[in-house]
């Protein structure tokens, strides 16, 4: 069943009690890592405007070098992902982190700092984002969870696009909202409505009156400070379309209201400039993990759905193999992926066990016909459910 959703509106007072509290004050000292580095992470999500938020976790290097009048300071820092974008006025702080399963992302940053009598500036700080598991791993600690896709992929963009149009029916809104971006797109097979793509996305409120006749993705978004935004969290089903859209209201900066005769003003400049050029954290970051054995899994997976849609004994059936199959290609990639002298060891076992496993796949999918055969015969249909979905990058 669809079900869409528009959750809560933040209240800015609510915010405002749980604001972050002021910076410690920076010195010189060999001692100043965790206050350099709390400086240093407020810095990058205040003028971070794309993606999400970031919370320090590991202080990995701290160097001081002494000049005239003060010092230079080199930062170290890992950094996590949370669940917070950048369009929540949510202290980073307050936000949480993403669970391993969830496929969380970190953030390896190298920080330079001046600190001139008692005054600290940030000179120039890069960002470098990868998942904390590759697909690889994953595989191991969870193999049915969703794998982190391009946010250019068409399938989950399409999700997105619906999405979006189902929000824009909400009458209550004031104004039409338009993609501000697409924060992640991942996607996970289930037996029941084959691939489904989970996507999150950030809206925000542009001049469009609810209602006018206009082609929406052309209407102009507000000035920054003055636009609401809205956070969404989708699901799509290649079979069944939408499943759920639930979305966050985040209030605007600047709520002055307008005279009687004035317009909203045009701005040219959207989102913060840092006062210093530097890197910064990419929005996303996903392991490539469509080789040639995901799409091999793709295709058994597709086949086996249709194999096997009509009676559950054979997904019990199927399951073990599939998952065995799996593990055992999984392994013998990653052996070959750490060493290239292990290519010429690992081949041979390759090419067994492909020489195995095909012939058992013709075997099992001749039983399993057999078995729907005899299950439409004597009327036996059992109701199916979900089955694991196992990539590996």
């Amino acid at each position: 069943m669809r079900t869409l959703r528009v959750l809560t509106l933040l209240s800015a007072a609510v915010l405002l009690c749980s604001a972050a509290p002021g910076l410690a004050p920076l010195t010189c000292s060999e001692g100043n890592g965790p206050a350099a580095a709390d400086k240093a992470v407020h810095h990058i999500n205040e003028y971070h405007d794309h993606g999400y938020k970031f919370r320090l976790h590991e202080v990995q290097g701290n160097s001081v070098e002494q000049v005239d009048g003060g010092c230079n300071v080199k930062l170290q820092l890992d950094l996590r992902e949370t669940k917070c974008h950048t369009t929540n006025p949510k202290p980073f702080e307050d936000c949480e982190l993403r669970r391993e399963t969830q496929r969380a992302v970190k953030a390896n940053c190298t920080v330079l700092m001046t600190i001139k009598d008692g005054d600290a500036t940030i000179t120039k700080y890069e960002c470098d984002t990868r998942q904390v598991n590759t697909n690889s791993e994953m595989v191991r600690i969870c193999p049915d969870c969703p794998v982190l896709l391009p946010l250019n992929d068409s399938e989950g963009l399409k999700s997105v696009h619906e999405a979006t149009t189902e929000f824009n029916k909400n009458t209550s809104n004031q104004h039409y909202y338009v993609l501000k971006e697409v924060g992640r797109i991942s996607s996970g097979y289930i037996m029941t409505s084959g691939m489904n793509y989970y996507a999150e996305f950030a809206l925000v409120e542009t001049r469009c009156p609810m209602g006018s006749r206009i082609v929406i993705e052309a209407c102009t978004p507000l000035c920054p400070d003055r636009a609401r935004h809205a956070f969404c969290k989708s699901s799509y089903s290649s079979e069944n379309g939408l499943l759920s859209n639930d979305c966050d209201f985040y209030p605007a900066e600047n709520t002055t209201a307008l005279g009687p005769d004035e317009k909203e003003p045009d701005c040219r400049h959207h989102g913060r400039r840092p006062p210093h050029s530097h890197g910064g954290p990419p929005p996303h970051a996903y392991d490539h993990g469509h080789g040639p054995l995901h799409m091999l899994t793709t295709m058994v997976m597709a086949l086996l759905h249709m194999l096997a849609k009509e009676d559950a004994l054979l997904i019990v059936m199927v399951a073990p193999l599939h998952m065995l199959t799996t593990m055992v290609m999984a392994l013998l990639h990653m052996l070959a992926k750490e060493d290239a002298l292990l290519i010429v060891m690992v081949a041979p076992l390759h090419m067994l066990t492909t020489m195995v496993m095909a012939p058992l796949h013709m075997i099992m999918n001749m039983v399993m016909a057999l078995l729907l055969l005899v299950a439409r015969v004597k009327g036996h249909f059992i109701p199916y459910g979900a089955f694991i979905h196992v990539t590996d990058s």
